[in-house]
């Protein structure tokens, strides 16, 4: 019987490869081919450490330091900035030291955003210049497992509804020009992935550094815009209290002067993320 790249990845593991058992604490925590288990994917992290995984070591360094070793607690503060739509800010909602986790996994891995076109696709645009990069499952890390479980008890959410999430950049003078999260369902392309996902209920950003001056968060419709500071959460609904689209959550990132601009992009479906 031939093996999936699951149990190929097992068998390394307990031939002692360090980075494949880090790979499989993955699975434990996201119950991928077995019970989801929290403690038993830090305990595979652990002896990955001990097999001289350096990987393994850094997240375990992170999870430390960020407080995130331990079920995911209740943001701590939760402002509203606006009761409808809803979009509300949370400030401190990831600490420094996973912040900067995010953005040394996304260096060096950066290529230039795309956008949905009318076809259902993706296409560059001129609407759209900065850079992002996008972690599937195969790319994820105890720490960002840890991360969308914070964002989904955050967001009154499932993490099975937590899409990919992006890591976005914005050198000098790059901007997303006023878009929609949301998928049009009036367009049939996007039947098909509504049908299977459900549709973007709402946006979680986590704004990841300093340094930088403009790249506003900017609603033109409401004449609201939002910057924060490092480790600080943007959340918004895409959709009115019927669940149709919102259009009045039109957004925007603005142009940087000078710096660069780093955040953490997560979208919530209504069915699954993926």
């Amino acid at each position: 019987m031939t093996q999936t790249p699951l149990q190929a990845l097992h068998e390394r593991a307990q031939a002692g490869d360090g980075d494949a058992m880090a790979l499989t604490a993955v699975a434990a925590a996201l119950g991928r081919g077995e019970p989801a288990s929290w403690p038993e994917a830090l305990e595979r992290l652990r002896r990955a450490a001990k097999l001289g995984s350096a990987f393994a070591e850094s997240q375990l360094e992170v999870l430390s330091k960020a407080g995130l070793e331990g079920p995911p607690d209740p943001p701590a503060s939760r402002q509203v900035l606006l009761a409808d739509p809803a979009i509300q800010c949370l400030p401190g909602f990831l600490p420094q030291a996973a912040c900067d986790w995010l953005i040394s996994r996304a260096a060096g891995r950066l290529a230039r955003a795309e956008t949905y076109d009318d076809k259902g696709g993706r296409r560059l645009n001129d609407s759209r210049n900065n850079s992002m990069v996008g972690f599937l499952v195969k790319d994820f890390d105890l720490v960002i497992v840890a991360i969308r479980a914070r964002i989904a008890l955050a967001a009154g959410s499932k993490e099975e509804r937590l899409e990919s999430p992006q890591v976005l950049h914005y050198a000098p003078g790059q901007t997303f020009r006023p878009h929609y999260d949301f998928l049009d369902p009036g367009n049939e392309a996007y039947a098909p992935e509504l049908a299977r996902l459900g549709q973007r209920l709402g946006t979680f950003l986590i704004y990841l550094n300093t340094g930088f001056e403009g790249g506003e968060t900017e609603f033109p419709e409401l004449k609201l815009s939002y910057r924060g500071q490092p480790g600080d959460a943007l959340l918004f609904a895409n959709v009115d209290g019927a669940g149709a689209p919102d259009f009045r959550t039109l957004h925007a990132g603005r142009p940087t002067r000078s710096g660069e601009k780093w955040l953490f992009s997560q979208w919530i479906r209504t069915r699954r993320g993926f």
